[in-house]
Order: C-alpha cells, then structure tokens, then sequence
C-alpha cells in the first residue's frame, strides 16, 4: 500500500513538473523567437533532405566518380586481355564494388544540387593534372590507357596490376581526406569502406605481381 501511494505521489510531482515546465516555455518565447524558428525551419528542412555537407564532400564525389569510371575501364579491358584467371577475378570484383558507389555519388550530387562529372578526365584531357590539385590523385593519362589496351596476356596482367596498385593508392588518398574532413555521413562511411577494401585488394595485387615477377 505504501509503494502505491508513493507511486501516486511520484506521478503527481512529475506531472505538476511538466505543467511548469510548459508554463516557463510558453512564457519565455516571445515574438522574436517565434518568427526565428519559423524562418529556421524551412531551412533546416531542407538541409535534412539535402544532407548536411561541406564543399570536401562535394569535391570528394566529383573526385572519385571519374576515378572510380576509370578504374571500370580498366577492369572491362582486363575480361578478354588478360591471362591470369586471378587478375580477372580481381577485376570483376573490382567492377562490382565501383559500378553502385558511382551511382550512389552520382545520387549524392544530384540532391546537393551540384555538377555531376560526366566525362572522365584522361579521356578528354591531357592527363597531366591527374595527380595535382583536383584530387585525382592515382590516375592514369591517356598514354597509359592506350599503352593499357594494347597489352595483352602476361604482359597486360604485369601492367593492369601496377598501374592498378597505383590507381587504387590514389583513391585510398583521396578517401583519406574525406574521412578526416568530410562532414556528410554516408560519405565518410563510403570513404571508410574504400579504404578498407582497396588496401585489401592493393595487397593482394602486390602478391600477385610478386609471383609474375618470379
């Protein structure tokens, strides 16, 4: 019985806290606050949907999608050109984890109302920047790719998986950076996950050339 009242009383004290709570709040909020949070909300709204992000974000997107695009490239050349079925393998997997980020990035990019690359530099461009201050850092100019297309056999494998480590370097880099100031969540989680995977397959790429090297 006296665990009941006790329980009552607990109630009543709570409840009679929220009322003066209430009370404090309504009579805190002036016009001024009112008219702030009205404004605020749409914004802030909007900023949801959008995603919270900063310009590294956005550079990081519109950074790895052509890297990414290039590195699909790459694999599709490795299906009929090379010899090793490990290399091919490695190709595939490569083309299936790439193929979805692109169009996750290329998602992001469209809600953030930002420019989505379309052409990959290398393709279009002298390849000369790949590496500088665009964040492209690992990719190939145009002379490797067509040095790339022509090889075929052991010879394709040795430079698919070198110029491959050295790609996959570049985007490890790259999502380094978004990691450590990136600010939208979904990225820096995508970053984290081509880390961890690229410097999986960079290990095992540099087995591989270990053993057509002997």
């Amino acid at each position: 019985m006296t665990s009941t009242r006790t329980l009552v009383r607990r109630a009543a004290l709570a409840a009679t806290a929220t009322a003066a709570a209430l009370v404090l709040a309504a009579c805190g909020a002036d016009s001024s606050d009112a008219s702030s949070d009205a404004q605020a909300s749409p914004s802030a709204s909007a900023e949801a949907t959008a995603g919270a992000h900063n310009d590294q974000d956005v550079s990081f997107a519109q950074g790895m999608i052509p890297h990414h695009q290039q590195a699909l490239q790459m694999a599709e050349m490795a299906a009929d050109r090379a010899s090793s079925a490990q290399v091919k393998d490695l190709a595939e997997r490569i083309r299936k984890a790439q193929d979805p980020e692109i169009r996750t990035m290329s998602g992001w990019l469209k809600t953030w109302g930002e420019d989505v690359p379309s052409a990959m530099p290398g393709m279009d461009h002298s390849g000369g920047h790949g590496s500088g201050s665009s964040g492209m850092a690992g990719m190939m100019d145009q002379k490797e790719m067509d040095e790339l297309m022509k090889a075929s056999g052991k010879a394709f494998d040795t430079m698919f998986l070198t110029m491959m480590v050295v790609h996959h370097e570049g985007a490890v880099e790259m999502a380094t950076t978004e990691k450590a100031k990136g600010e939208y969540g979904p990225a820096t989680k995508l970053a984290d996950a081509v880390i961890t995977a690229q410097t999986a397959e960079i290990k095992e790429m540099n087995k591989l050339l270990g053993k057509n090297g002997g």
